[in-house]
């Protein structure tokens, strides 16, 4: 996803909200299409970002940008240009709510038939929505449309090698596969999840439950909007998605930090991420209009997952805390434990470094 990374400690949460609106507007009525920029602490390639978004070809589109309450020069950025172009809607948090809760805002706050959410420091090709919306009208039964994805550094430059070494940037699936194969292969953990800055039919995404407040939540929507429809790729380069030091999953490096980025309130909790993962995903096969048959197959995919998982469900999570307890107790025992983990760690590498998390810089706490 797309926000900037935000230490634990500065993350708060507030029942009221102190909301700057910009007071433009789109004009002409309601767009046809939404773009929502999640933000925190998003200085260093807002502009760009931004810039980017501006210079669609396709121009019937609002721009909403959700501001988590950055500490940075992006408030400054942001009502620059919400006072140079009349698509733009700026808001403010008064504090930091967690990047899932940001997400989730701005697609709240669209008006548009499409929506896009769109990171704080990646960049989309001047044809990436007029591209994705001509898609999307020429085909109803399409839930979400995306152009193929490069990868760039923090220069612009595109990068040699992928982050991720030998994980897709996007799930491998024909437009023509069965509801229950397009679900099997999105909830694999060996993609990067870029498909969430798809173009999106909106009353699709008001069926689910959006992004969660649990790491992987992004792999779990589009597994969800899988059960819905198919997707359609286009061929031209027309996402790039930043690599940086400061993004996401470089600095939320633990899967029970990165429940933190997504909620904060998870830093009080005993959190078993990919138990969460698993169960969230068991609970969307009932909610989809798929018939009881497809539905089995979609059940049965998932116990797959499982059992090709069973090494993060029962090493990661349920053996977490009675490892804490007994580091506390025998140092020893902890380091040789240790010892053990990393050597696992080192053979896993890579595995499960690619999902929303990704976009908040750490991509920008969105």
């Amino acid at each position: 996803m797309s926000e900037s990374a935000n230490p634990a400690g500065h993350i708060a949460e507030s029942s009221n909200s102190n909301e700057n609106n910009s007071p433009h507007g789109v004009e002409g009525g309601v767009p046809r299409v939404s773009v929502g920029v999640p933000v925190y602490n998003g200085e260093s390639f807002l502009q760009e970002a931004l810039d980017s978004l501006l210079s669609q070809t396709f121009r019937d589109f609002e721009l909403i940008i959700s501001d988590n309450a950055s500490t940075d020069r992006t408030e400054e950025i942001c009502r620059a240009y919400a006072s140079r172009d009349s698509r733009i809607r700026y808001y403010r948090a008064d504090v930091n709510r967690g990047a899932a809760w940001n997400h989730n805002r701005v697609f709240e706050l669209g008006r548009g038939e499409y929506f896009k959410w769109a990171p704080a420091d990646d960049l989309c090709g001047p044809e990436f929505l007029a591209r994705c919306v001509a898609e999307l009208d020429q085909d109803p039964a399409a839930v979400m449309a995306s152009p193929n994805v490069v990868e760039i550094d923090q220069y612009g430059k595109r990068l040699e090698a992928a982050t991720v070494p030998g994980a897709p940037l996007t799930p491998l699936e024909s437009p023509s596969a069965a509801a229950h194969v397009r679900f099997r292969q999105r909830i694999r953990l060996d993609h990067l999840c870029l498909t969430i800055y798809s173009l999106f039919r909106s009353q699709i995404l008001r069926r689910t439950n959006l992004i969660g407040n649990y790491s992987d939540s992004d792999r779990v929507l589009l597994a969800h909007l899988a059960l819905y429809g198919h997707s359609i790729t286009i061929p031209e380069v027309l996402f790039f998605n930043r690599d940086h030091p400061d993004r996401f999953t470089r600095t939320y490096i633990g899967w029970r930090d990165r429940m933190v980025w997504f909620d904060a309130s998870n830093a009080n909790r005993k959190t078993f991420p990919f138990w969460r993962e698993f169960i969230e995903l068991w609970r969307v096969i009932p909610r989809s209009p798929l018939r009881w048959q497809q539905r089995l197959c979609c059940y049965w995919a998932l116990v797959g997952w499982a059992r090709d998982n069973m090494n993060l469900l029962f090493y990661n999570d349920l053996s977490y805390y009675p490892k804490k307890w007994v580091g506390r107790r025998f140092p020893k025992v902890k380091a040789a434990w240790n010892s053990l983990q990393a050597r696992w760690a080192a053979k896993n590498t890579g595995l499960r470094n690619g999902s929303t998390e990704r976009s908040e810089s750490a991509k920008p706490s969105s």
